[in-house]
């Protein structure tokens, strides 16, 4: 249980701000090492309880799904995760493609697609059975005050609370590393990402499809039953347009880029549309201070790997200071958080550059690099060498894998 500190604040090892699908998970982790944890969010994470279908979901790759069974959160989601057995690459219309198959690389899938209120469930009923664990939805945060014995933190409605480290899991707008003055780099894109499910006729197989449009990617991901979430990059103008017409029009736009291989469609839940943009922290660590998720870095989701990176994080972070922990150091010890960094630095450098070059190779109208592309495609999918490299990035296996990862406890 957190602890009070001299002069009534509340004490903890570490504090968490931003209580979404990354930070939550962090701070199951590190309730495992045994930490205390404090998380702060406007949202308390019991709200996500029985909550209805929104129509969002996400990758889970191989690897987080080790992470999220490590943790005890996997029985929690796994009744509703749809396995992904294989992935087509094709471009348009064009007859040359690339497929991956799951038994070219092992028996199991390459990874899950699982609604995002069922994720968000699994972490709020393991982060009530968490003595260790306290949430709080404060209004705001009145200041943080890192200093080379910890960090002291005042909310805005008057209470204290002291920590040795400071995690922001804030996203992409994060204002602890706003607070904490770290720049960050960023570009927009001149695409918006619209996000659906549908239901449709036939099964899916369990194929998840990436097609390459002039726009930008146009993703069908395999969800639980006869349905499909969609992630569809579209030109950001004619996105607004899209998104403003009724049912029927907005339904015959998603099926004329969707094609009737699996019969009659239907949109179910409600529909979403976010700009489309790259961000990266121009450092993750600072004193008594780690980023982690959307907060350290934000990529294009042509890859689909955006919550897995964040997931990465995680398990990396909490790893460092569980070994910090067991000879005896400061969490917020300055060594411990360089390990951090320098472990995760260039895997997201790779993944942020990786998401915006296919992006920009792909989305074109340039017709004869869209010839260049089909081939190499078409190549690509007779050299099972070169697959199964692709294949372990798509299983998140590639790199220096965190214990988590690799399925050992921390």
């Amino acid at each position: 249980m957190n602890g009070s500190a001299p002069g009534g604040a509340l004490k903890a090892d570490v504090l968490i701000v931003g209580g979404g699908m990354v930070g939550a998970t962090l701070a199951v982790a590190l309730a495992e090492i045994p930490m205390d944890v404090i998380v702060l969010d406007r949202q308390h994470p019991a709200a996500a309880l029985d909550a209805g279908f929104d129509g969002r979901a996400s990758a889970i790759a191989l690897a987080s799904r080790r992470l999220f069974d490590g943790l005890g959160l996997w029985a929690g989601m796994e009744g509703d995760a749809a396995p992904i057995r294989h992935i087509r690459v094709s471009e348009g219309s064009s007859p040359l493609f690339l497929h991956y198959d799951h038994r070219e690389s092992g028996d199991g899938p390459f990874g899950y697609m699982v609604e995002n209120r069922m994720i968000r469930d699994a972490l709020a009923r393991r982060l009530g059975g968490l003595h260790r664990v306290r949430v709080l939805a404060p209004a705001g945060i009145a200041s943080v005050e890192r200093e080379a014995g910890g960090v002291r933190v005042r909310l805005a409605d008057g209470r204290r609370l002291g920590a040795s480290l400071v995690v922001g899991a804030d996203g992409r707008n994060s204002q602890t590393r706003e607070a904490a003055g770290i720049a960050v780099t960023r570009w927009s894109y001149p695409q918006t990402g619209i996000v659906c499910t549908v239901a449709h006729e036939r099964p899916h197989n369990a194929v998840a499809h990436e097609r390459f449009l002039p726009a930008g990617p146009f993703a069908i991901l395999p969800l639980a039953g006869n349905r499909s979430s969609i992630v569809w990059t579209e030109d950001a103008d004619l996105a607004r347009a899209i998104m403003a017409l009724d049912d029927e029009g907005f339904l015959g736009e998603l099926a004329g880029r969707f094609g009737d291989f699996l019969g009659g469609l239907e949109v179910v839940g409600p529909r979403w549309s976010h700009p489309l943009s790259l961000s990266f922290a121009r450092t993750t660590i600072g004193r008594r201070l780690a980023l982690v998720g959307d907060a350290a870095h934000g990529m294009h989701p042509i890859a689909g790997q955006g919550l897995n990176m964040g997931l990465r994080d995680v398990a990396a972070l909490s790893e460092v200071l569980a070994d910090a922990r067991r000879l005896g150091l400061d969490p917020g010890d300055g060594a411990a958080l360089e390990d951090y960094q320098r472990w995760r630095r260039f895997d997201n450098t790779l993944m942020l550059a990786a998401t915006d070059g296919l992006n920009r190779l792909f989305s074109t109208r340039f017709r004869p690099l869209r010839l260049v592309r089909d081939l190499g495609l078409a190549a690509v999918n007779r050299l099972l060498p070169l697959k199964k490299v692709f294949m372990a990035n798509a299983m998140g296996l590639a790199g220096d894998l965190p214990r988590l990862m690799r399925g050992e406890p921390l």
